[in-house]
């Protein structure tokens, strides 16, 4: 674990573990899979509440019939702001294309223009999941089995999970964050092997 700024405790994982999205493989199982939906932060629930409108016309009908029942967002079993679910699996924002690969709704109304928000920033942000602590931001990955060929792809690219989130780092800590992060990546990946103690 590494302390940056002494606001942000950083997994070392974040540096030793490869990651790169691998779609084709786990068709955005990630949209669909797991108890609860994806962890919001209290400001994205104004947006989420503004975009609404805008985005509507991208959800499936079992997403907006969710949304109109529910909200834009619940407060899940583990008292967390998170995004709502169609009945309890897929998150209510998932759409498909014509392969069945799960998409964003909202990233995808992002990129024909039609928001500027590009989705909440934990979906942004995955496989590193911050908890927040009294003093400070802690940045850990999280290993899902099902994406085992992300894990692979990257192995096989060598692109560790801090480079391939790089676009979200900055998106919500800043270029001056990412690129003390890069030098810390470069000091570890000097002294990984020293022994320690």
């Amino acid at each position: 674990m590494y302390i940056l700024d002494n606001k942000y405790l950083l997994s070392e994982d974040l540096f030793d573990k490869n990651f790169v999205c691998n779609l084709d493989a786990c068709k955005g199982a990630c949209c669909w899979e797991g108890d609860y939906g994806a962890p919001l932060e209290e400001d994205e629930l104004p947006i989420l509440q503004d975009i609404y409108p805008d985005i509507k016309s991208y959800l499936t009908k079992a997403g907006i019939a969710a949304i109109e029942e529910q909200g834009v967002a619940i407060v899940d079993e583990e008292e967390e702001l998170s995004t709502t679910l169609i009945e309890g699996g897929p998150c209510a924002y998932i759409n498909y294309d014509n392969e069945g690969t799960a998409y964003c709704a909202i990233e995808k109304a992002n990129k024909d223009g039609v928001i500027d928000w590009r989705k909440p920033i934990s979906c942004h942000l995955y496989p590193i999941r911050i908890k927040k602590l009294p003093d400070y931001d802690a940045l850990n990955y999280d290993k899902w089995d099902i994406c085992s060929a992300a894990c692979s792809l990257g192995e096989e690219l060598k692109v560790p999970v801090y480079r391939f989130l790089k676009d979200a780092l900055i998106r919500k800590y800043g270029e001056d964050f990412y690129v003390k992060l890069e030098d810390m990546a470069n000091f570890h990946e000097e002294h990984k092997d020293e022994p320690r103690g």
